[in-house]
């Protein structure tokens, strides 16, 4: 009965083995596959219809170029650069020239990497995928010539890059020529990213060698695939070197999120999508002001400022009340206020250093139609979040964080908006080894010329040091209940008084609420809070925020970026 079920697709071989017979089948090329994860065998066509995912374990296979274009490039749209490229044998290495040749017949392609332009979601971008069937898609001479010129085209047509990366390295054949074409396509990048252009890198598996440490890891933003192997030398190698048990997950693209190298993670049935958010967030980023003030003028707004703009209720509770609120574990966190005043969030992670501080959220996003970068303190929400968050407290990878998205703002003329909360800096050894002070030193350096408008507001606990590496802003804002010191009352108390339980005498001396600070101008405007910011009155402080903010953009959007660097520094050079 078996034997009749299958008789199209298998032809049964009996042989003698120990006395018993065994079966063999000989499968149609193309028409199984075998999972090298499960090692299970699955239909083709339907590893091709669930964008080449094994349907009984969720691993991935590798893509070929062409069908990778078919997953991401809108139908029709695609318009290939350099198909024919001349082969080059700089060392004149033997049979080198036969093995090109035999990849070239088998996979159809000239090279190991595809280059072309088309559109995403609408969005026009040049696009770049690599090929491991091409002897694992190592980088030589042709390689990172087609990287090159698809890259300089892109820079004077003033198109987006999205690179797919796959390879094993540089080719071995081509030797010194070979390791060139890493700075070659790194200068290209380079000036393309001068151009103000965006580059979108993707990281698939296996991602090694030269590629990693050139084109692959220079990203504006950086996404891989699950589980994608990327690293600079292989695991084998590494084991070989050094004679250690690599640990589980090692090199893997959940490995390098974790460690700040990666912004996300990106499930392939979700990448077209989520690049097409990338690719229209940077296109709309790229516009004039002139034409984001019209948008700007288009929401229904008062855009006077007048004294009501400042108002606030007399406050009954003394500073040491407003401590407690600021405090409390209902209090509405960053997320809360970018989740909810904002569109189309996409976080992104890593310092692209050492790690990813969960301290320190960012991304992108939209605000009425304008793409905007918005970072954030986070506090967890219970214990487990609160350690998950280091209970709000940054380490020197979470100001680095911060930096780097705003540095990648500046790039890309979007405004920053910063919501601080957090009782201070993460004071431990790691921190110090890894350079607390010079991390918050250098968000003060950098922010003070940013040529963008920033904005932080104050949403919590604004604690010394670590609260300021994310208010050096053009404008300072803080809700009703927020504070803002030099230090925690309790320390305070602990140096001056050497008396810790006299934290809420402090708290009166200290000036450190929204009102005292108002009254020093070390703020610039107060939010109210009718009732303390928690989630049942959401939305009514994220509508008096969203109004302000409007405010905020229409004032900063006719300067040019030099007079939004200048009004920042003028603005803390008078304090």
């Amino acid at each position: 009965m078996l034997r009749n079920m299958f008789k199209k697709t298998y032809t049964l071989i009996d042989t003698k083995y120990k006395g018993k017979s065994k079966q063999e089948p000989n499968i149609p090329k193309g028409l199984w596959l075998k999972c090298k994860k499960c090692g299970q065998m699955v239909y083709g066509e339907d590893v091709k219809n669930h964008f080449y995912i094994c349907p009984k374990c969720g691993g991935y296979f590798r893509v070929h170029a062409l069908r990778r274009i078919e997953l991401i490039a809108d139908p029709g749209t695609f318009e290939e650069w350099n198909q024919e490229m001349e082969f080059v044998n700089p060392l004149d290495f033997p049979e080198y020239e036969e093995k090109v040749a035999t990849a070239r017949e088998k996979t159809k392609l000239n090279e190991a990497v595809v280059t072309g332009k088309c559109r995403i979601n609408g969005q026009q971008t040049a696009l770049g995928v690599c090929d491991a069937r091409f002897l694992m898609s190592s980088m030589g001479h042709v390689v990172g010539e087609k990287i090159t010129r698809m890259v300089e085209r892109a820079t004077r047509e003033r198109m987006p890059v999205i690179l797919f990366a796959c390879s094993g390295g540089a080719r071995m054949q081509e030797g010194c020529v070979s390791l060139m074409q890493m700075a070659k396509t790194s200068g290209a990048l380079k000036r393309h990213h001068e151009a103000g252009q965006l580059f979108i890198s993707v990281l698939t598996d296996p991602t090694t060698g030269g590629v990693t440490a050139s084109f692959a890891m220079l990203g504006d933003i950086i996404l891989a695939e699950p589980g994608a192997l990327i690293g600079f030398a292989g695991p084998r190698v590494i084991q070989q070197t050094i004679g250690q048990k690599l640990p589980a997950g090692f090199q893997r693209a959940e490995f390098l999120l974790e460690h700040g190298f990666v912004d996300k993670i990106v499930n392939r049935e979700e990448m077209k999508e989520i690049l097409g958010q990338i690719l229209a967030l940077h296109t709309e980023g790229k516009e004039k002001n002139e034409i984001k003030k019209d948008r700007y003028l288009e929401v229904k707004l008062d855009m006077e400022m007048n004294d009501e703009g400042n108002r606030e209720k007399e406050p009954k509770e003394k500073a040491w009340d407003h401590v407690l609120l600021s405090r409390k574990a209902d209090r509405l966190t960053a997320l809360d206020y970018i989740e909810t005043i904002f569109d189309d969030f996409i976080e992104f992670h890593g310092d692209r250093c050492f790690g990813d501080d969960g301290a320190i959220v960012g991304g992108i996003a939209r605000f009425h139609g304008i793409p905007v970068t918005v970072i954030g303190q986070q506090k967890g929400k219970n214990t487990r979040d609160n350690i998950k968050r280091n209970f709000g407290m940054p380490l020197p990878e979470g100001y680095r964080k911060a930096m780097r998205l705003m540095k990648q703002a500046e790039s890309f003329g979007r405004p920053v908006i910063c919501f601080v909360d957090t009782p201070g800096a993460f004071c431990g050894i790691e921190a110090e080894e890894r350079g607390q002070g010079e991390a918050i030193a250098r968000n003060l350096f950098q922010m003070s010329d940013l040529k963008v408008p920033v904005l932080s507001i104050i949403i919590g606990e604004g604690g010394s040091g670590g609260a300021l590496a994310m208010a050096v802003a053009n404008e300072v804002w803080m809700l009703e209940h927020a504070v803002y010191s030099v230090l925690s009352p309790e320390g305070f108390a602990s140096i001056l008084w050497k008396d810790s339980k006299k934290a809420d005498q402090a708290a009166e001396v200290m000036k450190m609420t929204a009102k005292d600070l108002l009254e020093l101008h070390i703020i610039d405007q107060v939010i109210p809070e009718l009732a303390p910011a928690s989630q049942e009155v959401m939305e009514e402080v994220a509508e008096e925020i969203r109004s302000r903010l409007v405010k905020f953009l229409m004032r900063f959007a006719p300067m040019t970026g030099e007079e939004i660097a200048g009004q920042r520094y003028e603005r803390f050079r008078g304090i």
